[in-house]
Parts: structure tokens; C-alpha cells; sequence
């Protein structure tokens, strides 16, 4: 490990280039003159977007577009449902119902203090899925979210759920310990910790600019425009939120929760992942779903859904359509 990743260093530059770092999340604050408003309206061609209120009231911001069998999307830290663009247009073209929604602390969303855990995740996004009354949904996570997805299945079971999609996600667990012994060292995050507290902004560029889309790989093709994207995404969220969710994507433990899910799942991750390592991921969580299908791709990075967006959504479509 790049010794400026100790504790005590959390160089950013260090952290980017480390080759194993954040799942992504994504963060954001609420709009100062936005519509609290009450349960959202289940009519997606009169609702193309809105709030939804969880169990404490905090306001999650959604987007609702199309028609058809739905599917939902989770995001990844620090970032907001900005993120599935490439997804939701894709797919809402397709004949679907496309959902997506900003996590608590992150992009539109009520900038809670508390909450800020994976239980309460996977409770909002419970919250999203009756109030819009969305059923027979294919829920797609990516990184955190792709935790997000596996917890609110195993904690809210499938009954309103046919199938799911982890793209690059964080399960089984991504800190190293005696369970997990391959996984990432703990002062790795106490780094991401150090270094969002000193200097969040330069964090946030940090991260696109290396890692994420594997742009730090010799003869990368840099898209300027991405890694402003994803800086803004970020910084629309709350810093509480950002600094809580590296704890929760970093130490939540989902061994059980993919044990529990008993519907379809594809498990998808880029071989060249400098975020979440898809040996100590991917593999053991395909191992762990009872339904779960293993797809791998050589070369590509943490953010795959993006610069290969084509590939991605083709291979997501395909499982859908499978019987």
C-alpha cells in the first residue's frame, strides 16, 4: 500500500492511485425551494419527478419516467441518480418504467444527520418502492448502492421483486478482517476519512480522475465532462452523509443478506476495478446468491456503467428478457 495512504499522510493524490478505494455513493443536497412533499403520485406519465417521505420524515427525491415493468436504480457514493443517465434513457426507451432516487444525504435528499446506515437505506428505499407502488421491479445497485439493493432484498424480501443486478457492488464486504482477510485494509478508509474532512472538494475530483473510470491507465480516453459530472454529484450532498457512508459502505457485512435473496440476480464487475476489487466481491458474492449469475469483464473499471455504457445496458437487457 502507497505509504501516503497511513492515517497519518491521507494524501488525496495517494488515496487516488491506490488501487483500492471508495465505493461509490453519491452525495447531495436538498433544493432549497423544492416541494416537500406528501406520498408521491403512482401515475409515472403525470410524475416525472417528486419527493417521498421516509419513516422520519426526511424527504428522498426521485425520478419516475416511462412505462412498463419497472426497474430501479440504486447509486454509488458520493454520487446521486444522476448517474444511471446512460441507464435510464436506455431503458425507459426500451419500454420500461425507469426509477431512480437521490439516497438520504446525497443530491435532492433531506440532508439528515442521523441515518445515515444501511438499514435505513434500504428502509427509504422501501419507502420509494410503496409509495410509487412499484411491483414484479428489477432493482440494479452499483457499488454502495449495489449494497443498498442486497439489503433491502434480504430485509424486505421479494415480494414486490423479480430480479436484481449488482454492477461493481460492495457485498459480500470490503474491509479486511478475520472473516475477510483479502480484504482492504482498514487505514485505507481512515485515509478517504482524513482526506474528505481536509479538503471534500479536491476529494471529489480526485477520485473521477483516477480510479473510478480508470482514466489513470496508460492511454485512457479522459472525458473532462465525467469528472466534473461526478464532482458535482458530490457536492450537491451533505458532508455528514459523505464521511458516514465510507463506514457503512466500507464495514456493512452482507454475507447474510445474500444468502437470503432467492430471485435472480447478475452479479457484474470490471477485472481492472481499483475501487472495489472484484476478487474479494463479485466472485464471493455470485458464490453466495442462490440465483446468481457471474459475468465479469476484463479491462474495464469501477465505472464501467458509464464509459461502457452500451455493453452494460445490452448485457443488463438481455438478463431481464432471460426466462
Amino acid at each position: 500500500m502507497d505509504p501516503q495512504l497511513s492515517p497519518q499522510g491521507a494524501s488525496r493524490r495517494g488515496l487516488m492511485t491506490s488501487g483500492v478505494g471508495v465505493a461509490a455513493v453519491a452525495a447531495a443536497a436538498p433544493l432549497a425551494d423544492a416541494a416537500r412533499a406528501g406520498p408521491a403520485a403512482k401515475d409515472p406519465a403525470s410524475q416525472g419527478s417528486g419527493f417521498v417521505a421516509a419513516k422520519d420524515g426526511a424527504q428522498i427525491f426521485y425520478k419516475d419516467w416511462g412505462s412498463g415493468q419497472p426497474i430501479v436504480f440504486s447509486h454509488g457514493w458520493p454520487l446521486t441518480s444522476d448517474d444511471w443517465d446512460a441507464q435510464m434513457m436506455f431503458f425507459a426507451d426500451q419500454g420500461f418504467r425507469v426509477v431512480a432516487h437521490d439516497r438520504r444525504g446525497h443530491g435532492r435528499s433531506s440532508q439528515t444527520w442521523g441515518g445515515n446506515d444501511m438499514d435505513t437505506y434500504a428502509d427509504d428505499l422501501r419507502a420509494v418502492v410503496g409509495a410509487l407502488d412499484l411491483r414484479n421491479a428489477i432493482h440494479i445497485g452499483h457499488s454502495t448502492g449495489g449494497g443498498e439493493v442486497t439489503r433491502y432484498l434480504a430485509r424486505h424480501g421479494t415480494d414486490r421483486a423479480s430480479k436484481g443486478v449488482l454492477i461493481g457492488a460492495i457485498p459480500p464486504v470490503m474491509v479486511k478482517k478475520a472473516t475477510n482477510p483479502e480484504g482492504t485494509p482498514l487505514e485505507v478508509f481512515d485515509g478517504y476519512r482524513t482526506a474528505l474532512l481536509a479538503d471534500r472538494a479536491q476529494l471529489y475530483i480526485d477520485i473521477p480522475t483516477g480510479p473510478f473510470y480508470g482514466f489513470n491507465r496508460p492511454g485512457a480516453k479522459v472525458s473532462q465532462g465525467l469528472i466534473n459530472k461526478w464532482w458535482r454529484q458530490g457536492m450537491m450532498g451533505s458532508v455528514k452523509a459523505g464521511y458516514d457512508c465510507i463506514k457503512v459502505f466500507s464495514e456493512t457485512d452482507f454475507t447474510d443478506d445474500l444468502k437470503k435473496i432467492d430471485i435472480p440476480v447478475l452479479v457484474m464487475h470490471g477485472e481492472d476495478d481499483q475501487v472495489v476489487p472484484y476478487k474479494d466481491a463479485a466472485l464471493k458474492s455470485a458464490k453466495l446468491l442462490s440465483k446468481g449469475l457471474l459475468k465479469t469483464y476484463p479491462g474495464l473499471p469501477h465505472g464501467m456503467a458509464t464509459t461502457h455504457a452500451d455493453l452494460i445496458n445490452a448485457d443488463i437487457l438481455a438478463f431481464i428478457r432471460r426466462a
